[in-house]
């Protein structure tokens, strides 16, 4: 188990459970317009594996929590233009509400820069997680949108039937 994972459960969880502070901390910088570091200390020593209100929040890979913040904040004109590309015809970044906007950076920055995840865990994780948000349209309009940008940002994790010999498992799966 990863460093950050302890305590949390089934592999992964660690990293699913800073996926799920990191949208709410970005939607929390957004909104504030807080210090950046500011929101990760306040996650990191107020909630993030902590007891709210009488609920137990899970641990989370705490590190990989801090690198999504970090570099989804400080990446945001990136992560906008990427993103932009791959909405449908009408939608533009700026006429996302916030919540989705920060998700969507969020997925956006693991897809650019964390090749060592791959695409399709990035893309379930987020289309889970707006699930949790959002009602049945989002998660799909997510799963669209990160559909498209994996397929431009991690083209050789998806191989088309005739390139596979009509075998459409990617390479890893095989």
């Amino acid at each position: 188990m990863a460093a950050g994972d302890k305590a949390a459960g089934p592999a992964g969880q660690g990293r699913s459970t800073a996926r799920l502070a990191a949208v709410q901390a970005l939607y929390q910088i957004e909104l504030s317009d807080a210090a950046i570091e500011a929101v990760i200390e306040e996650f990191l020593a107020h909630r993030i594996g902590r007891e709210i209100e009488g609920a137990q929040y899970a641990e989370a890979d705490r590190e990989h929590f801090k690198w999504l913040v970090r570099n989804a904040s400080e990446r945001i004109d990136e992560l906008d233009e990427c993103l932009g590309g791959a909405l449908d015809t009408g939608w533009s970044v700026s006429r996302l509400g916030a919540l989705m906007r920060a998700l969507l950076r969020a997925a956006t920055i693991e897809l650019m820069a964390r090749p060592d995840i791959p695409a399709r865990v990035v893309m379930n994780e987020y289309v889970e997680l707006a699930g949790a948000f959002f009602s049945r349209r989002e998660p799909a309009f997510v799963n669209a949108a990160l559909d498209t940008l994996a397929r431009r940002l991690r083209a050789g994790e998806f191989v088309s039937p005739d390139d596979a010999g009509g075998d459409v498992r990617s390479s890893a799966g095989r």
